[in-house]
């Protein structure tokens, strides 16, 4: 039998609950199963399977069909999510778990030959992973590379070996991680390979308006990318950070100059240090009401210009799996 595998739960921002006993109540309209190297996707319940959390299902996919396990059963869609186009056809059968056990049994003699016909066609590219879908009917190809590769020879090699639709996917770092997990330093399950549905552009100046040192041992992942968590809190900390004066600003207040010692962004204060040595913690909105006549607030974040944004990226530039793009090729 297939090994066991840890999956996630619903925990998507605005996301149904889903039974605390891995069964569903009722039939679930939605379902989010998973595939090979944390692979997620939607699909509808039209026959209202009785379904369990952990089930493997029969789902159709956009050429065949493909067997994935049971992540999250849902009455309604997280908001923004559209209506999946593609449904769960069965519960899996054990003569179907049978049949994709074979076909995983198969990915190690590919891989092996996949690396040959690259070596043939002096490609410079690196083999990531293989995944036969359920009904064999494809054999996807994941692979990392410098530039785009111009695979078109190898895809026709591909096909003439294994006589099935091949598809070459040139995916990224922050991918490539994805597919195989971990844990990252806050000790949790790495973000990409738990709940992330898709990436996003992460930059520098997210680090910047953060006060976070912009050394890459502490704000790179496990990718050697920018870490997906510097996008959580970014919001808060521009919006209050457009209130806040700026860290180490010297402050013409009415009880003399201070400088701004400390800030506390979630509470919305600023600790202010005098030339006497007190202390003072204040309020944003109470920050006008203590300067000196005429003195203009120092504010930590003007707004951030898109062109400015784009030029601070530190070690994402060449990263082709943000945002869900990446090279594909398939040849029937």
């Amino acid at each position: 039998m297939l090994p066991e595998e840890t999956l996630p739960g619903s925990s998507e921002t605005g996301s149904p609950p889903i039974s605390r006993t891995g069964a569903a109540d009722s039939p679930a309209r939605f379902v989010r199963a998973e595939f090979k190297g944390n692979r997620r996707q939607y699909f509808s319940n039209p026959m209202d399977f009785p379904l369990h959390l952990g089930d493997w299902v029969v789902v159709r996919v956009e050429k065949g069909e493909d067997l994935g396990r049971v992540a999250s059963l849902l009455s309604r869609l997280p908001e923004g999510t559209p209506y999946p186009s593609l449904e769960v056809l069965r519960k899996a059968t054990a003569k179907d778990i049978s049949a994709f056990e074979q076909y995983r049994g198969r990915e190690a003699s590919a891989r092996q030959i996949f690396k040959e016909k690259v070596a043939k066609n002096s490609l410079q590219m690196k083999l990531v992973d293989v995944e036969y879908q359920f009904d064999g009917r494809k054999l996807t190809f994941f692979f990392t590379a410098d530039g785009r590769v111009d695979f078109r020879q190898l895809v026709k090699d591909l096909a003439a070996a294994f006589r099935t639709r091949i598809e070459l996917r040139q995916i990224g770092a922050r991918d490539e991680v994805r597919r195989f997990g971990g844990a990252g330093p806050c000790g949790q399950l790495l973000c990409c390979a738990s709940f992330i549905q898709s990436f996003c552009p992460i930059t520098t100046q997210m680090a910047k308006d953060q006060n976070l040192p912009l050394n890459p041992s502490k704000i790179s992942g496990c990718c050697g990318r920018l870490k997906c968590c510097l996008r959580y809190e970014i919001k808060t900390y521009r919006d209050t950070l457009r209130t806040l004066p700026r860290w180490e600003a010297r402050l013409e207040t009415l009880n003399g100059p201070a400088i701004v010692e400390k800030l506390d962004v979630f509470n919305m204060t600023a600790t202010l240090k005098f030339e006497s040595g007190e202390t003072l913690k204040v309020d944003a909105s109470d920050l006008p009401g203590i300067l000196a006549p005429g003195f203009r607030l120092p504010v930590g974040l003007e707004e951030v210009a898109e062109e400015d944004e784009s030029r601070s990226r530190l070690m994402d530039d060449h990263d082709d799996g943000e945002c869900g793009d990446f090279t594909e090729g398939s040849f029937e």
